[in-house]
């Protein structure tokens, strides 16, 4: 069953170049990329798996990222970036 959640993230600008991504609510999540669309990509593979991890210990994940129902209007930010 795919779940839906909303997540703060702190999107950080690294000297070398890229992006790191993390967030204060689940300090298990981080992800990097060369550019910001790579990095928010690779975010939904990292949550993948941090929910996974959390599975396995049998830990909840906190209440704050469920949303409480799909069937309403979701609100959310986002980045975009236009040439």
């Amino acid at each position: 069953m795919n779940q839906t959640f909303k997540i703060p993230l702190c999107l950080s600008p690294q000297p070398e170049g890229g992006y790191t991504i993390t967030s204060a609510l689940i300090p298990e999540l981080i992800s990097e990329g060369d550019t910001l669309s790579e990095a928010l990509e690779n975010m939904n593979d990292a949550l993948q798996a941090v929910v996974e991890l959390y599975e396995d210990l049998n830990c909840p994940l906190p209440p704050e990222l469920l949303l409480a129902s799909e069937n309403g209007p979701i609100e959310f930010e986002t980045l975009l970036s236009v040439p």
